[in-house]
């Protein structure tokens, strides 16, 4: 007799045969189901552990992790929290800067080519200002500046957008596209903010931007803040541009299917670094060829270079008009403060609305602005040219003494260039232990204490060394005159020489 139970099981496997022969296409999965199963048996092995696993962490019992916490009186907690000590913002100061802010000296007379020094309390000539025409000591800009002092008050207190915008702010941008020969300017509150304020106003995240590795840290900051894709070329090194341009050419193909992106060519007239001059006319001839826009940076160069002071467009006889925007600071040449682009009129108008340093700071004082008018009306009435050539003959004089003694001092600078850049003769440190950066440093600022013995006021090229992207090796940046005699050029090189050669035995 059938045992009773398992025809109950056989009865019931076959009705749960048939309901599932009875879904569509079930035939195929069983069929499937076999197979696996007779060609790979390890197979079933492996899903039947997987199955126990999952049921048993299904049903295993949950935990939480809090459960272990040691519950705390309020007393406890208070004590907790009055011992507790926060990290500090930032390291201590190390010695050698320490050493930074010690050598600072601070000017107690009105600054010009000979200003008094806390420090000594005596005149020392200064070649550490950006004073290259003297113009903080023409009489005109003063006479100028009291007035306007007396007509519109000390400051705007507002940005141009909210009533910050005065008369001579619109005089002062006329008289800068009259000087450059553009169709439009914008000046800035500024300096510093200028550049990457016009940067980041019509460069943004895919646009492509190619750069000097040896721009100043403001070019730095409009890269960074700008989002594009940044590509550097070798320093003044036109060869090497040509070669990142062909590479991105190369990269990205004309296609439909390729989204428009702009392209700059980013350089500086007159770099601030290394005190050389950017080829302009081989920059423009990559422009045209390669279709890219070039924003040139002219805060060194304007009021200096050329016949007349229009910088680096009269240098090389390129027309303004072809550069698509030219920036400057007012800060250096023209004695005044802020900055200023210049260009055709849509992308002035622009700036207007989405450049950040314009739209979010107060506008510049009425007083400094009218200076900056003045010192521009000086330059185009013809009366600098004795100026200029002065701050030539003086550059001159400077560096006929100084590369007397080229076995020991390197000059980055162009021989035009009232910027120049100082720096010891690699192969003269090694031999003294001189093998870090701090070190090179310390000894330079062994220069600058020497020559303020003597009577002239020099300083090392300051650096953010943290975030500077391309750090120059230390210099001593000096800074030319105009107002300064022969005499006092020709005694200041020779102590700065003998301080070099001094500091290297």
């Amino acid at each position: 007799m059938d045992n009773p139970i398992l025809s109950s099981i056989n009865q019931t496997l076959f009705t749960v045969s048939r309901a599932i022969e009875a879904v569509p296409g079930s035939a195929i999965a069983i069929n499937y189901i076999k197979n696996s199963y007779q060609n790979d048996p390890f197979r079933v092995v492996l899903e039947i552990g997987l199955a126990i696993f999952a049921v048993k962490y299904m049903l295993s019992k949950k935990y939480r992790i809090d459960q272990t916490q040691i519950p705390l009186t309020e007393k406890e907690i208070d004590e907790l929290v009055a011992e507790w000590q926060p990290e500090p913002l930032t390291k201590p100061l190390n010695d050698f800067q320490r050493m930074e802010l010690d050598s600072a000296q601070v000017i107690t007379s009105a600054q010009g080519p000979r200003p008094v020094v806390q420090s000594t309390g005596s005149h020392l000539l200064n070649f550490a200002s950006a004073n290259y025409l003297d113009f903080i000591s023409n009489k005109d800009i003063k006479d100028k500046a009291i007035k306007t002092l007396h007509n519109y008050g000390v400051g705007s207190c507002g940005p141009p957008g909210f009533y910050g915008t005065l008369d001579v702010h619109i005089n002062l941008e006329k008289d800068i596209a009259r000087f450059l020969g553009t169709e439009s300017a914008i000046i800035y509150a500024q300096g510093f903010s200028t550049i990457s304020s016009v940067m980041a106003a019509f460069s943004k995240r895919g646009d492509i931007i190619v750069v000097d590795d040896g721009c100043n840290f403001a070019i730095q900051k409009g890269t960074q803040i700008s989002r594009s894709n940044i590509k550097w070329f070798k320093h003044n090194d036109m060869k090497d541009l040509e070669r990142v341009l062909q590479t991105i050419q190369k990269e990205s193909p004309p296609t439909k299917k390729r989204p428009l992106t702009r392209r700059f060519i980013v350089t500086e007239g007159l770099f601030q670094n290394y005190g050389d001059i950017a080829p302009l006319d081989k920059i423009m001839e990559l422009k045209h060829k390669y279709k890219y826009r070039v924003i040139l940076d002219e805060s060194n160069s304007f009021g200096l270079l050329g016949k007349t002071g229009r910088g680096l467009t009269e240098v090389f006889n390129v027309s303004p008009k072809d550069v698509d925007m030219i920036v400057g600071s007012m800060a250096n040449t023209l004695a005044s403060a802020g900055g200023f682009c210049a260009g055709p009129k849509e992308v002035v108008d622009h700036q207007r609305l989405s450049g950040q340093a314009f739209v979010f700071s107060a506008s510049i004082p009425a007083m400094l602005t009218v200076c900056a008018s003045e010192a521009i009306r000086l330059l185009e009435a013809g009366q600098c040219e004795e100026l200029l050539k002065s701050l030539r003959e003086n550059t001159a004089a400077f560096l006929k003494v100084i590369l007397t003694a080229s076995q020991f001092i390197e000059v980055s600078s162009s021989p035009e260039s009232p910027i120049i850049h100082l720096r010891f003769l690699q192969s003269r440190l090694a031999p003294l232990g001189v093998t870090t950066r701090d070190s090179e440093t310390c000894l330079l600022q062994t220069v600058v204490d020497k020559v303020a013995i003597d009577g002239v006021l020099i300083s090392r090229a300051k650096y953010v060394e943290s975030q500077e992207m391309h750090l120059p090796r230390p210099s001593i940046r000096v800074s030319m005159c105009a107002s300064h005699t022969p005499t006092e050029v020709e005694a200041a090189a020779q102590a700065i020489k003998t301080a070099f050669i001094q500091a290297l035995s």
